[in-house]
């Protein structure tokens, strides 16, 4: 990481991580360090509810800090104003054009706040923090309940004309055969390619292993580490669903590629905790499927930041002023 500038104190920001289930408030420093997280459940997913379940783990980081506090930096899912911090649409809370940023603002009157895509926060953080320091062309995918991510093309966040570049989980690869998404198209990346669509495979496959470990698992209860973990064993039912899946995961790697030809592919979320057992299935399947430009020359990798890569992103926004991938131009004296 880059090193703080000497004789100035230490600048910091409050990074917060709004998700549908709980929120997550960390002091981060200006080389992308955490000095401590403070976290809350969320049941209520009203407005009013959800902002005062924020302004508590956001004053408890702001009362715990020795740092500067430079600005309030948020990622919250869904379409997002930077300019006015408005979350225009939010299938996470079911939320229409609420002015999220102007209600903290109200809140906090001290400090800058940003507010921006939590996907696009964490490809930002893990970027200018985490595994994709020193290259110009970058892309982060979280592969979780859904597939979130963010396009960096050299050394610029991509936004977008209305802030929805990197909605990458939402490209089609099984529109005929494929799963029904979340967004209500079927077959997208993320219907297939997410922690949830490799439940899905298992669930399609089912029929063929009636002996299976996996069903002494209730269908509720069966997530994807079990999947994973029962493939690592060589369980025959846990592995053709693996299989299947890192072929759809593949698809997609390969669509990216060719869409914004990246240096370097980061998989973050909880799946790719897996680690070389999904590297070393999908890095082949994608070689494969490559073919506008040199095989080889896109390194796919874990990310390196784990779950505090949305934080730190947002953070990182408070304290540039923006979703900037790039560090703020010199002044010239």
């Amino acid at each position: 990481m880059q090193q703080a500038r000497k004789g100035s104190a230490m600048r910091g920001a409050i990074g917060v991580d709004l998700g549908g289930s709980h929120v997550m408030a960390a002091v981060v420093d200006e080389v992308g360090e955490i000095h401590g997280t403070f976290e809350q459940d969320i049941e209520d997913h009203t407005p009013a509810s959800v902002v005062e379940i924020l302004a508590t783990v956001v004053r408890s980081a702001i009362e715990s800090s020795k740092h500067e506090i430079a600005g309030i930096g948020i990622g919250s899912p869904g379409n997002i104003d930077p300019g006015t911090g408005t979350i225009r649409y939010s299938p996470n809370f079911g939320w229409e054009n609420v002015p999220l940023g102007q209600r903290v603002r109200e809140l906090f009157p001290k400090y800058t706040v940003f507010l921006g895509n939590d996907a696009r926060c964490a490809t930002l953080g893990e970027y200018v923090h985490g595994v994709g320091q020193g290259t110009k062309d970058f892309v982060l995918l979280t592969l979780g309940t859904g597939i979130g991510g963010g396009i960096v093309s050299n050394g610029i966040l991509a936004l977008g004309h209305q802030m929805g570049a990197g909605e990458i989980g939402h490209h089609q690869i099984r529109p005929d055969s494929g799963f029904v998404c979340g967004c209500g198209k079927v077959g997208c990346f993320e219907a297939q390619a997410s922690g949830t669509g490799l439940i899905r495979h298992a669930m399609r496959l089912a029929p063929s292993f009636p002996r299976s470990v996996l069903l002494d698992v209730p269908r509720e209860k069966l997530g994807s580490k079990a999947i994973r973990k029962a493939a690592q064993t060589g369980d025959q039912h846990a592995l053709a669903a693996w299989t299947a899946y890192c072929d759809d995961l593949a698809i997609g790697l390969a669509n990216v590629i060719a869409f914004v030809n990246p240096e370097v592919i980061a998989l973050g979320g909880g799946v790719s905790s897996a680690g070389d057992f999904m590297l070393d299935r999908i890095k082949p399947l994608v070689e494969l499927r490559t073919t506008m430009v040199p095989r080889g020359t896109t390194r796919i990798v874990r990310a390196t930041l784990g779950n505090d890569a949305g934080a730190v992103g947002a953070a990182t926004a408070a304290m540039r002023g923006g979703l900037l991938a790039r560090l703020p131009p010199t002044a010239v004296a």
